[in-house]
């Protein structure tokens, strides 16, 4: 079993010389700064013609850099065994997913990672036990869904891969079955979607409220959750069409898209927070429950805060959120810790305490 040989790989790592290795792309920066800052040697996985970022531009944080053809190309045996050779504890990311593919990460990436490697297919929506059927054994309240168009009686939000960039999805509003027909029809019209991917649209109440993603870290170490901070997506064409009077936004008749491009920080109020924390304790509870260990490291519940004050998630990421602007812009790990600590510092500060415990092979999988 897969499990039995990372074992065996991580028994055989130089605790001396850990290094934390990442692939370059999403969230690369904000790993690779916080593993310098507890005083880790980085590894990054660079693809040719995106390797500037971390090779030119932001060499200082990078100790070792691996340039492949393809993300992918980390499946062969020899880049794999340069991580393990490098005693690297691997932190994934959402294009680790993407490019890499959950098959290969469950089943022949021999490299020992923080976090449930058995968790990060829950994101899609169309797998078994996927974060929705977690959300709900949480007990956490989410927005209604709707198996057909056809079932549409109020406002709702239409989730869609792209035609062209599958692994992102186009979102449209609809408040009845005619309305979704005729925003599917120009949609594909003009290229945004196909007809195909139809079959793959998720259809859910749209939860009027004020948006927060929810950045969290559970530690097997201790037990306990820490909430690293709240940001809020930016997002094109979607913010620059609502930077425009009513008016023109009715006159531009442009379908807009809700492709996130940066991240924004937030802070909530004080008397709500322990909803928020709750509800991580939930989603922690139930993953346990569900993919044994559980819920290791960075996740995050992304929602909404209705005028009835009530906390809706309508979407996880169960694995480093890619928000560094958490880290300046967040107080509620400086109440905790007494300084600024974002998803990188406190991914290596896991891992610090983990092998100064000889622990690791509790935060690993």
């Amino acid at each position: 079993m897969l499990v039995d040989k990372i074992h065996e790989v991580t028994r055989e790592y130089d605790l001396e010389k850990i290094r934390i290795g990442v692939l370059g792309s999403h969230s690369a920066l904000e790993i690779a700064s916080g593993a310098k800052q507890e005083g880790f040697e980085t590894v990054v996985i660079c693809q040719k013609g995106r390797e500037k970022t971390y090779a030119k531009y932001y060499k200082g944080i990078f100790d070792h850099i691996i340039l492949l053809d393809r993300f992918v190309d980390i499946m062969k045996t020899k880049n794999l065994q340069e991580l393990a050779d490098l005693n690297t504890v691997f932190v994934p990311n959402r294009s680790f997913s993407v490019y890499v593919g959950y098959e290969n990460i469950e089943e022949r990436f021999l490299v020992p990672m923080i976090g449930n490697r058995y968790i990060l297919k829950t994101e899609e929506r169309n797998t078994p036990r996927n974060q929705y059927y977690l959300l709900q054994e949480a007990g956490i309240s989410t927005p209604k869904t709707f198996d057909s168009p056809q079932e549409i009686n109020r406002l709702s939000i239409v989730k869609v891969p792209e035609r062209e960039r599958k692994i992102e999805r186009a979102f449209f509003y609809a408040s009845s079955p005619e309305e979704f027909e005729r925003k599917t029809e120009e949609r594909i019209r003009k290229g945004i979607i196909s007809s195909e991917a139809l079959d793959e649209a998720v259809i859910e109440e749209y939860v009027i409220g004020a948006k927060f993603n929810a950045n969290f870290f559970w530690s097997p170490l201790t037990d306990e959750i820490d909430l690293l901070g709240f940001d809020k997506r930016v997002q094109t064409d979607l913010d620059g069409v609502l930077d425009l009077p009513a008016t023109e936004q009715l006159e531009l008749g442009v379908p807009t898209q809700n492709i996130e491009i940066g991240h924004t920080g937030a802070t909530m109020r004080e008397s709500q927070l322990e909803k928020i924390f709750a509800a991580g304790e939930r989603f922690v509870k139930v993953c346990k429950k569900e993919f044994p260990p559980g819920m290791i490291g960075l996740f995050a519940l992304q929602g909404a805060i209705t005028k009835e004050l009530q906390f809706y998630v309508f979407d996880v990421s169960p694995r480093v959120p890619g928000c560094p602007c958490v880290e300046p812009t967040s107080p509620y790990m400086k109440y905790k810790y007494g300084k600024e600590v974002g998803p990188g510092r406190r991914v290596a500060m896991e891992i610090k305490r983990a092998v100064k415990e000889n622990r690791l092979l509790e935060v690993v999988t």
